[in-house]
């Protein structure tokens, strides 16, 4: 029996925008594989060092990628990671990039217990539409979607958009 063609789903956005808790959601109302990178990496230990200004590992992005490649040529996986040039083009049929309104992010990601420098950056990175940037340079423009993640009204319309687009694809597909 021939194996389904499922789609894979690039979920990106600046920390504490809600691509885990979408991703996980959407995972389970698709079936699509959930991997977020951040855990990956600490579950394999994938770092290159530490960062002390921020406080964190380094990810070793070609550990990371080598580690993903046989599952993401299979297809159906979402992946949840803050960055995205960092992951091949061809891996991808759509990429959504998560925006929140800069004070609700900053109480996000202060609840999170980021301070100082690392949630001043983090919050200038949404201003500045930085991780949508990357997007659009590292993917096809047509591909690069932005949805809005303020609300649980947000979430519900987001989520179910995404499976309804993963539902068309795989008709169309298979």
């Amino acid at each position: 029996m021939k194996m389904r063609k499922r789609p894979n789903i690039l979920l990106t956005g600046t920390p504490g925008v809600g691509k885990t808790t979408l991703g996980k959601e959407l995972a389970q109302q698709t079936g699509l594989s959930y991997i977020n990178i951040g855990d990956l990496a600490q579950e394999g230990q994938l770092y290159d060092g530490y960062d002390e200004e921020y406080q964190c590992p380094i990810l070793d992005e070609d550990r990371v990628v080598d580690e993903l490649d046989e599952k993401m040529v299979e297809g159906g996986v979402i992946v949840d990671y803050h960055g995205c040039d960092l992951f091949p083009e061809r891996w991808f049929h759509i990429v959504f990039v998560l925006r929140t309104d800069n004070t609700q992010l900053y109480t996000r990601l202060e609840s999170r217990g980021y301070t100082g420098k690392k949630l001043q950056d983090n919050v200038q990175c949404e201003i500045f539409q930085t991780i949508y940037e990357e997007a659009i340079e590292a993917y096809s423009e047509e591909i690069v979607h932005q949805l809005s993640s303020n609300t649980p009204e947000d979430l519900e319309h987001n989520l179910e958009q995404i499976v309804q687009w993963t539902e068309q694809w795989m008709k169309d597909h298979n």
